[in-house]
């Protein structure tokens, strides 16, 4: 199978999600620091990053399914045109601040924004599957004895969806590295309120490379909102596996997110290097993540299992080497390899997710998810700051270093229960539902 960005709809998702990420990062900083110099209070920062996630992902499946439901042509870009003028608003409201209503704005804002990226995301997956079926298998490729045709073109969809969502990571992963030190150096110099404009102007330009593109699905779960979401509900707890897929990467997810407010006080206090150490600490974590990411687009679609697993135990050793690292120097390592287990583990599981659900169920399915991504690292982000309170920046880390780890090792039970390398996607329950 040849290069899945062969596909010119494929293609142009990857770089319009890219150019959103990287203006995403860039207005998260802007607007975190304005914030913080506006009240000097770090609760304001926290209360916005809870407007901005905890609130929409409640409301993200809904709006999902809503957008699902419409026949209309322009509903994805809609949504990412509505974040360019929130976000323009956000930039004017900066000059004097009113903190309740850039609440409100943050709140609609990363409501589309998660909306938004779950249909994207259903949309590079039908995009990838349109591909494969339209490409014959190749040299090397042929069907092999009593494997029926069908099998194999299911095969063949699956491993081009997984390589988009690979490329997807892979944009990500880059974003993740350079957008926050983008949107910190614009901000010092320029300004929150420049850094906003150019956030606006990247989710205008993503609007417009999707203006094609539209997410409708008429398939599965009637016209009203409520059913639509109730035939997800069911496709969770029918699909062998799915239900504590979902709930064991939750745990992880907090687990990894717990590290956040634990990593300044540890490198401003436990390794006495300032700002500065605590900057090149993120730049090595965020180097092994796009190492990993690259790793991840060799992986086979029917081994997403193993990186799951290995991308977890591999961000709970690196938590564990930071509580035992007595320098910066070697706490490197440590970051580099939690860096990997990063840009391999959230992929895996958008994977393992689109693997085991049917296409008329992408979108709802990638809702749950992205509100999970959501939700989780706020449980987090208050687990790492009360263990720094009651015990050390080194202890916190071995804590939830070997919390990271024992859910490795739930995802290793779960591996022989996940059915991964079947080609199924419970297409009877789907058309059932």
């Amino acid at each position: 199978m040849g290069s899945v960005l062969q596909s010119p709809r494929v293609r142009g998702i990857v770089v319009a999600y890219t150019v959103n990420r990287l203006g995403t990062w860039i207005g998260y900083v802007a607007l975190s620091v304005a914030i913080y110099d506006h009240t000097h209070s770090a609760l304001a920062v926290a209360a916005l990053l809870v407007a901005a996630q905890v609130l929409p992902a409640l409301l993200v499946p809904a709006v999902v399914a809503r957008v699902e439901s419409s026949p209309g042509q322009f509903e994805l870009s809609a949504l990412y045109f509505f974040e360019g003028a929130i976000t323009v608003l956000l930039a004017v409201l900066l000059r004097d601040p009113w903190l309740p209503a850039v609440m409100l704005l943050a709140a609609l804002d990363g409501t589309a924004a998660l909306a938004a990226n779950s249909l994207l995301r259903a949309a590079l997956a039908h995009a990838a599957r349109e591909w494969a079926a339209e490409e014959e298998p190749g040299e090397g490729q042929l069907v092999p004895p009593g494997v029926a045709a069908s099998q194999e073109a299911d095969e063949r969809a699956h491993e081009a969806e997984h390589k988009a969502n690979a490329c997807l990571n892979v944009g990500f992963s880059f974003t993740f590295m350079l957008g926050p030190a983008i949107g910190g150096v614009i901000t010092a110099v320029s300004g929150a309120s420049l850094a906003l404009y150019l956030d606006a102007v990247s989710f205008f330009l993503c609007g417009a490379l999707l203006v094609r593109l539209h997410p409708h699905i008429q398939e599965a779960g009637g016209a009203s909102v409520r059913s639509r979401l109730r035939a997800a509900i069911e496709h969770i707890n029918e699909v062998p596996g799915l239900k504590s897929l979902l709930l064991i990467e939750a745990v992880a997810v907090v687990f990894f997110a717990s590290g956040a407010p634990i990593e300044v006080a540890y490198a401003r206090t436990t390794l006495d290097t300032g700002d500065w150490g605590y900057g090149v600490l993120l730049g090595v974590w965020g180097l092994g993540t796009v190492a990993g990411s690259f790793a991840f687009v060799r992986v086979p679609s029917d081994r997403v299992g193993v990186t799951l697993t290995a991308g977890a135990f591999a961000v709970g050793l690196a938590y564990v080497g930071f509580a035992a690292a007595p320098t910066l120097a070697l706490a490197f390592p440590a970051a580099l390899v939690g860096g990997c287990g990063n840009g391999v583990q959230w992929a895996s599981l958008i994977s393992a997710v689109q693997r085991l659900t049917p296409e008329a169920l992408q979108g709802r399915l990638m809702g749950a998810v992205e509100s999970l991504g959501a939700l989780c690292p706020a449980i987090g982000l208050a687990l790492g700051g009360a263990l720094v309170a009651l015990t050390s920046e080194r202890g916190a880390f071995l804590i939830v270093g070997l919390g990271a780890i024992a859910v490795t090792f739930a995802f290793l039970t779960l591996q022989r229960t996940l059915d991964l390398h079947s080609p199924g996607r419970a297409s009877e329950a789907a058309t059932a539902h």
